[in-house]
């Protein structure tokens, strides 16, 4: 039976921080425990945990009943479905998702790479990074939701924000045990083919080699060939659910917290 949980000690710490997921599910967990209405913790018998946070839910762990997990995302009815590949083969069919197909990659650096420190904000203003992510995600969350959870997780130390140039940003969605997701990059329109982000994210791997941590991002195929001709090492395969694009859904689509 899957049942909400509002004892952190109810989750298996331990067996998330062995996954890329699991990490990320950990790091909401450090940022608003279990008490938040848009940030909740469900578990089963077996152990097996799931998040949702804004529209996405995030499943670790493939011990569930099918039908009572295909219950779940009809009744919760999440924009975008991520996690465990054979708990999400459970649910592969189910009325109103089409699946995505995304690539994780490790991000290699580069020490001839020609960047100035002095053009890196390593501390910049939200609403200049939002600027600039709103000119490349059309999914992103919707302004005060974005910049509370966003200047949130930066605050108690999970995340971090970057820009490039006044041009290029990246995140760090979170920093644990020497892994380091990267999520969040655009460049603006303006700057488009400047090879902003090549230099920019060339750069922050070595930044990140030289505190001895490795950094990981994903992508769902539209950008998949970017990384690639970039060097970057394919480190994983994955499918991710996804609601079918259609006009009553626009408004949902905005509230996509997105990391692709």
């Amino acid at each position: 039976m899957i049942r909400r949980i509002s004892d952190r000690n109810d989750i298996d710490c331990k067996a998330l921080s062995k996954t890329h997921l699991g990490k990320k599910m950990l790091s909401y967990l450090e940022a608003y425990g279990t008490d938040y209405d848009f940030c909740r913790f469900y578990v089963n018998e077996s152990g097996s945990v799931l998040l949702i946070i804004n529209s996405t839910l995030l499943i670790s762990g493939s011990s569930f009943e099918k039908e009572e997990l295909c219950g779940f995302a009809a009744m919760h009815q999440p924009f975008r479905i991520e996690g465990n590949q054979n708990a999400l083969n459970m649910l592969f069919g189910i009325d109103g998702y089409h699946s995505l197909h995304r690539t994780w990659f490790m991000l290699t650096g580069d020490k001839n790479i020609d960047v100035d420190e002095n053009d890196i904000e390593f501390d910049p203003p939200l609403d200049e990074v939002y600027e600039i992510l709103s000119e490349g995600f059309p999914n992103l969350l919707e302004y005060p939701l974005w910049l509370t959870d966003t200047s949130h997780r930066v605050r108690h130390g999970i995340s971090r924000v970057l820009v490039y140039k006044n041009s290029t940003t990246a995140s760090i969605v979170y920093d644990i045990d020497g892994t380091v997701l990267v999520g969040q990059v655009a460049t603006r329109l303006s700057a488009r083919g400047s090879g902003y982000a090549r230099k920019f994210l060339k750069w922050l791997a070595c930044y990140l080699e030289k505190q001895n941590k490795t950094a990981y991002l994903n992508a769902l195929d539209t950008r998949e060939s970017f990384y690639r001709e970039i060097g970057f090492e394919v480190n994983a395969s994955e499918y991710v659910l996804e609601k079918i694009d259609n006009k009553n859904e626009s408004a949902e689509k905005g509230k996509l917290n997105t990391n692709d």
